[in-house]
C-alpha cells in the first residue's frame, strides 16, 4: 500500500474538477432547480465569496462545458452540468443525512462541506444505506453534539 498527501491522491486520480468547482456547480445546480437559473451576484452571496470571484470560477466552468454563462448574463447547468450537479447535490444530502444522524445533531452543513469532496461515490452509496438501517432500527447517536 502506498500513501499519498491529499494533493497526491488528487493529482493521482488527476479528477477534472476540482473541489471549489464542485461547490460552485452543486449551488447553480441547487438554485437552478428552483429558479431555473442564478446570477453571479446571487452566486457569489450565497458562497460568501466576491462576485470576481464567482464570475472566474463560473468561467472555469463554462470552460469544462457544464455551465452556459455570458458576462452579466444567466447562469444555468448543461446537460453534463445538470448530470454531475444532481450527483453533487444527492452526495450533499446523504452526507448530510448520515452525520445528523450519526451524531444525533439537527445540522452538520461545516463537516459535510469540508468532507465531501474525498468520498467516493461507492461510500456515499453505503452511507445511504447506513443511513437507511440507522433510521429503520431507530438508531440514537451514543454522544450528543455539545454533551
Amino acid at each position: 500500500m502506498e500513501f499519498y498527501t491529499q494533493k497526491g491522491y488528487q493529482l493521482r486520480n488527476q479528477q477534472p474538477i476540482t473541489g471549489a468547482m464542485e461547490d460552485y456547480l452543486e449551488m447553480i445546480c441547487r438554485q437552478a432547480k428552483n429558479e431555473g437559473y442564478v446570477r453571479i451576484n446571487f452566486l457569489a452571496g450565497l458562497l460568501n465569496v466576491r462576485p470576481s470571484s464567482a464570475s472566474k470560477m463560473v468561467y472555469h466552468l463554462r470552460d469544462l462545458e457544464l455551465v452556459e454563462f455570458e458576462k452579466y448574463g444567466l447562469i444555468r447547468p448543461t446537460e453534463e452540468g445538470a448530470r454531475l450537479g444532481s450527483y453533487l447535490l444527492y452526495r450533499h444530502d446523504v452526507l448530510h443525512r448520515f452525520f445528523r444522524l450519526l451524531n444525533g445533531a439537527p445540522e452538520e452543513l461545516e463537516q459535510v462541506e469540508q468532507v465531501e469532496h474525498f468520498v467516493s461515490e461507492e461510500t456515499v452509496r453505503n452511507l445511504e444505506r447506513l443511513a437507511d438501517w440507522m433510521e429503520r432500527t431507530g438508531y440514537e447517536a451514543p454522544v450528543r453534539k455539545g454533551e
